[in-house]
């Protein structure tokens, strides 16, 4: 089982290349986060031609998170509890192929200190919450998105340059890793020991001809989806194309259930 990962950065913009990738790549499930619509304005007709069944949580111009699987998705969720103010469209989870999985934006939380940055460690702690509880149903889970943390200096090419950044200032980390220690496994760096290996490339600075990028995108998979791994890579392709978002596909690889 194939389960991808992806910042789209507005499925409307990307949508070709996201259309040629799920054709070239056939992930049974797509993970995708920041579309920038609205759920009446994504473009389900082009994803249910490819055989694909939709769980979209919108928001006009900003953030939104949408999950494109093979099979049919079941116990649709969205959002987080903790916060009834909250009305950004950061979660959404579904049952498909046996396995629960969500798709997840996390807050950039730029700049920090401040009320972004507050909300983003607030926004994790709750994911904290969540992802505690679905532990509990012992099931396999695997929580993919644009985690916007880079879990270690290793995991930027220029780690002084992020050294006040929200996505990588201690308290984000130390965030990502209580994540880590209540069970779970975050797939690509437990199958890989290489260091400066991205995920994201700014648009700016001539970033992606530099390689100089961060990894932000992660897959978090509970035991019993940890049990079933099988390979977790990169796929850079995508980033080089024309009109490329400034993320590109990370993709699981899970034994069958």
């Amino acid at each position: 089982m194939k389960i991808a990962t992806w910042n789209v950065n507005s499925i409307k913009a990307r949508l070709p290349n996201v259309l040629a990738w799920l054709e070239s790549a056939s992930p049974d499930v797509l993970l995708m986060q920041e579309l920038k619509t609205v759920d009446d304005g994504f473009p389900a007709f082009e994803f249910e031609a490819l055989g694909y069944n939709l769980a979209v949580h919108g928001q006009k111009s900003y953030n939104g998170v949408g999950i494109a699987s093979k099979e049919p998705l079941e116990d649709v969720a969205t959002g987080l509890a903790g916060d009834d103010t909250d009305e950004q469209a950061r979660y959404v989870e579904a049952w498909a192929a046996g396995v629960r999985v969500a798709s997840i934006y996390l807050p950039n939380g730029n700049p920090a200190p401040g009320p972004k940055f507050d909300y983003k460690l607030a926004w994790m702690e709750r994911l904290t919450a969540h992802a505690r509880d679905l532990l509990a149903l012992e099931e396999p889970v695997v929580l993919g998105g644009d985690y916007n943390v880079i879990p270690a200096d290793g995991d930027c090419k220029e780690p002084a340059e992020w050294a006040s950044d929200a996505l990588a200032r201690p308290e984000s980390r130390a965030r990502f890793r209580t994540l880590l220690n209540l069970g779970y496994t975050e797939a690509w760096r437990a199958l890989h020991t290489e260091q400066q290996v991205f995920s994201f490339w700014d648009y700016q600075g001539g970033a992606w001809q530099k390689d100089d990028g961060v990894r932000i995108d992660h897959l978090l998979l509970s035991p019993q989806a940890a049990d079933r791994l099988t390979g977790c890579e990169i796929d850079r392709g995508p980033r080089g194309l024309p009109k490329a978002s400034d993320h590109t596909p990370v993709v699981v690889e899970l034994e069958a259930g």
